[in-house]
């Protein structure tokens, strides 16, 4: 294992992986009300070549791999990929995001192929509210998801929120307090505009993550130097309240400083690497997947990814090494 290591002195150890742009809900931050326009069933990158990615970037050093989508759990043959993937030898951590509303089906398949943990997006408590975000969604869906998901054994559970303006801003309290008798990480995420959500929002709906922070402070939380581990690469800041089970996280769209500490890549359904979620970049690799292209070839795709990962999103200059989306993509094609 020779370990991946970017121009920034940051390793990188974690791969993102979209299994498809399809999802059975239509949040509002997420894509518009109709949907966005499916991709042919060949432009979706097949099971055994993503596991045949995956294989290859653990062999590199990335040995922590998340399952996202759109909706992973509609992705035909889900179980037996999350089967192959947990099987592969450099994989240390394997989880998944999921709006767990099709978490009690299968969520006792997932935790026996080998998945060991999710994220579950939940951005309200209110039954109403959850229909008027998801545009379709039933909230006893996502909550019997969740039950199911402890009782498989899906630990650390963590429930993500992202919080807009006019919609679920009065439930920031409620939601941190579910720490209290869970032991739930659960994170605020601050709106991006940006996200592709069809023009149904506005940049006027941004609960600044600072409000946010300072509503739960308000709270009364104790001292939470243990909550967020020196030098954790992930983008969510902690704390704790008085007494909880469970921590209440923060992430901020401007990243909390989280970008001098990144360590992931995210590989998108139609199998575009990233090597950064803004930065506008990204490599094909299912063009070189289907046109023969060998181990050694995609671990070379792989290295330049890493090569390519900007000090943070604001940098967009590739030197013409790799095409450019020019905006970040669809929230439904990255899962988050």
């Amino acid at each position: 294992m020779t370990g991946l290591c970017d121009r920034f002195g940051r390793r990188i150890t974690y791969l993102r992986v979209s299994v498809t742009d399809k999802c059975n809900l239509r949040c509002v931050y997420c894509m518009p009300e109709e949907g966005v326009v499916p991709r042919s069933h060949d432009e979706i990158l097949r099971v055994e070549e993503i596991v045949r990615v995956v294989r290859v970037a653990t062999a590199l050093g990335i040995d922590k791999i998340r399952i996202t989508g759109g909706e992973p759990l509609v992705r035909k043959g889900i179980i037996d990929l999350v089967r192959m993937v947990a099987a592969l030898p450099g994989v240390r951590d394997l989880s998944m995001t999921t709006n767990a509303t099709l978490l009690m089906r299968y969520a006792r398949d997932l935790a026996k192929a080998g998945l060991r943990r999710v994220n579950i997006s939940l951005d309200t408590l209110r039954p109403d509210v959850y229909a008027k975000i998801t545009r379709r969604g039933d909230i006893r869906a996502a909550l019997e998801g969740i039950a199911a998901a402890e009782v498989a054994g899906l630990r650390p559970l963590r429930l993500n929120a992202v919080v807009v303006r006019g919609m679920n801003d009065g439930e920031i309290e409620d939601l941190a307090r579910l720490t209290l008798t869970h032991a739930w990480d659960v994170r605020f995420i601050e709106f991006m505009p940006f996200w592709g959500n069809g023009g149904s929002l506005g940049p006027w709906q941004v609960v600044p993550i600072e409000e946010i922070r300072r509503r739960v402070v308000d709270l009364g939380p104790e001292p939470c130097s243990a909550c967020q581990p020196p030098g954790g690469a992930g983008p969510a800041t902690y704390l704790r309240l008085p007494g909880a089970m469970g921590r209440v996280g923060f992430i901020s769209r401007e990243g909390d400083g989280f970008c001098v500490r990144c360590n992931r890549l995210r590989l998108t359904a139609d199998g575009k690497l990233l090597p950064c979620l803004l930065a506008g970049l990204e490599l094909d690799l299912r063009g070189a997947l289907r046109g023969g292209a060998s181990d050694d070839d995609i671990a070379a795709l792989i290295r330049k990814a890493v090569a390519l990962k900007p000090e943070s999103g604001a940098v967009r200059d590739d030197g013409g090494a790799c095409s450019r989306r020019g905006v970040p993509p669809p929230l439904s094609d990255i899962g988050g």
